[in-house]
């Protein structure tokens, strides 16, 4: 089924290479664009079926007040978030301000078209698991940041879960590859991993998902030494 879309990101080059890849396929792609603050007046002035949101942070404040916009003019467009995972406060925000579907950034095309078409028929295109983990945060924050610092913990390597300490202490590039007996290029190679795994953006941010989860206290003893 062929789909309307309008393609928005916080990052042009994203939006430009998912709406050349929904293209391919068969998709009517009527915009594409950055930052994510464009969205509204886009889905305004071309009216699609569905809108693709990529935010690099959902429940940050105002981060979604588009999606609020669009369900107030435009209510028969349907928006779709691609957003970090982890991030239950993000798949929270996203529905409560209006959004028909959240799917994980990192996923792939046809995982994404299914979301659209699901939410162009009027249905909820997200995960369950992704509702149980962000109902979990809701009603019991602390439980749920702890629960997602253990399944966080859970998805690392050995080494991954070095690299992770290392960023967590401040150590740049050069001392990491220092510290771990590598090449500077291979320690960049397990920091993208690393930072794809936990959804984040940058090292600052798997810091702070760090600390905010209790990330470090559940990984093994020797790799918080």
């Amino acid at each position: 089924m062929s789909v309307r879309v309008v393609v928005v990101d916080d990052r042009r080059l994203v939006a430009e290479a998912l709406a050349s890849a929904l293209r391919v396929r068969g998709h009517r792609v009527l915009g594409a664009g950055a930052p994510i603050g464009r969205a509204a007046d886009l889905v305004v002035g071309k009216q699609p079926d569905v809108l693709l949101l990529g935010s690099l942070e959902p429940d940050a404040p105002g981060a979604l007040d588009p999606v609020l916009r669009i369900r107030r003019e435009c209510p028969r467009v349907a928006v779709v978030v691609l957003g970090p995972v982890p991030r239950p406060r993000g798949v929270a925000a996203a529905f409560a301000a209006g959004a028909r579907g959240y799917v994980r950034h990192d996923e792939r095309i046809d995982g994404v078209e299914r979301a659209m078409v699901k939410a162009k028929a009027g249905e909820a295109a997200v995960a369950p698991q992704l509702l149980r983990e962000a109902f979990a945060e809701l009603l019991n924050p602390s439980s749920g940041a702890q629960a997602e610092g253990a399944r966080l913990a859970a998805l690392l390597t050995e080494r991954e879960a070095d690299v992770l300490v290392r960023i967590v202490e401040g150590e740049d590039t050069r001392r990491i590859a220092a510290g771990l007996g590598v090449a500077p290029s291979t320690a960049r190679t397990h920091v993208q991993r690393l930072l794809t795994k936990l959804g984040t953006a940058s090292r600052l941010e798997a810091a702070a998902l760090a600390v905010r989860t209790g990330l470090i206290e559940h990984l093994p003893a020797a790799r918080r030494t």
